[in-house]
């Protein structure tokens, strides 16, 4: 069961990072867009202003589809392609945005485009063309789209991410499966134990093993349960455990005996079907009921 959970709160840690790269993605094209009209409202009332117009209002930016967005006025203007390049270059960098674009603009009455350029982060790869060419005063709305395999990339890099993080999890769960696996495998494959109830005595590892949990023994607790194994259901007397435990060990104190009779009670009470029972002044005897 501890296990379980313990598995399960990782995996929820590493779906919470899934979950927040996620919602970054989605912040970041919406800081995106949000920038992107602000810079393009302030090149319309660059160039309103330009025309010596400081009174018609610059129609709210629409974001058309994607990375398009697009940029309306109120009346008629003239435009001057290389004022248009550089108000948009200069707002842009101001905004910190993309430097992969393509501006064009579009004649309100027919829908024809009457000029347009790109740009490129490698600024020999842009194309701005006609430059001092005069567009006359008309009504005009300018179409930002900015490059594709912008948008592309980043989606990319996104399910690159995704997919690694996912690959993440699914390899910590396998790897902490199967490390418990090896671990149980490990317990039950160990040579020289001896079954006692629902337990596993293990004398030359000092510990004993109940459903994968392992408690540790004294050296003293290991001997005197390895002597209680070797006569189950039988009383042995107090002299001979001292004996076989205590001789050559050092001193023995008259209550040693009890306190580590007592500590060795206490981890095989979980087995019901195991007493450790003391018979009075006469020894100790270890009851296994079948």
């Amino acid at each position: 069961m501890n296990y379980t959970i313990k598995y399960f709160f990782r995996f929820l840690t590493l779906f919470g990072l899934f979950t927040a790269l996620i919602s970054c993605s989605h912040e970041s094209n919406e800081d995106l867009s949000a920038l992107t009209k602000v810079a393009l409202r302030d090149v319309g009332h660059q160039l309103l202003l330009s025309n010596q117009d400081s009174i018609s209002l610059v129609k709210p930016v629409t974001n058309a589809k994607g990375l398009q967005y697009q940029l309306t006025f109120e009346n008629q203007l003239t435009i001057n392609p290389d004022s248009l390049v550089i108000l948009v270059k200069k707002s842009f960098q101001k905004a910190n945005l993309p430097q992969d674009y393509l501006v064009e603009v579009v004649q309100c009455k027919d829908k024809e485009i009457a000029y347009s350029y790109q740009m490129n982060q490698n600024v020999e790869k842009g194309i701005i063309p006609c430059s001092g060419r005069q567009l006359h005063k008309e009504c005009y709305l300018i179409n930002v789209r900015f490059n594709k395999n912008m948008e592309s990339n980043k989606s990319s890099l996104y399910v690159w991410i995704i997919s690694l993080l996912i690959l993440g999890i699914i390899g910590l769960l396998t790897f902490l499966y199967f490390k418990r696996k090896t671990k149980e495998v490990s317990v039950e494959n160990t040579a020289n134990y001896t079954t006692i109830g629902t337990y596993k005595f293990y004398p030359e590892q000092n510990k004993l093993i109940k459903e994968a949990v392992e408690i540790s023994l004294s050296k003293k607790e290991c001997e005197l349960l390895t002597i209680f194994m070797e006569q189950p259901n039988q009383v042995i007397k107090r002299d001979e455990l001292t004996k076989k435990v205590w001789e050559d060990h050092g001193v023995f104190v008259g209550r040693s005996l009890d306190t580590y009779i007592s500590k060795l009670r206490n981890k095989l009470k979980a087995d019901e079907s195991i007493k450790l029972i003391n018979i009075h002044g006469v020894g100790y005897k270890l009851e296994i009921s079948e």
